[in-house]
């Protein structure tokens, strides 16, 4: 498979600022009834976010030996996932977690 077959174009926004703008293999997001992951060729969605913790696994190059898992706390917020790309809008960002 090629490299973009196996990563997924994320952004997470702020009313503030961009907090993260970049290529991700997969993203677990706190939807409001529950957890979910998303991965390569999802199926579109839009849906509701609620309290908790966004977490998002980098690939520098595509390379999954050094994959680097990510953490943003959120109050509450959206998410759109279309053909690989990802946009998570959140109400409110609790300090990040590395």
């Amino acid at each position: 498979m090629a490299e973009t077959d196996t990563q997924i174009s994320l952004q997470i926004l702020s009313p503030e600022k961009t907090l993260f703008k970049g290529e991700v293999s997969k993203v677990t997001l706190p939807g409001v009834e529950g957890l979910f992951t998303v991965l390569p060729h999802h199926a579109p969605l839009i849906t509701a976010l609620g309290k908790g913790v966004i977490t998002f696994t980098t690939n520098p190059d595509g390379h999954r030996n050094e994959s680097t898992e990510q953490f943003i706390g959120i109050d509450s917020g959206f998410v759109e996932v279309n053909h690989n790309h990802i946009v998570v809008c959140i109400e409110k960002k609790e300090e990040q977690i590395k």
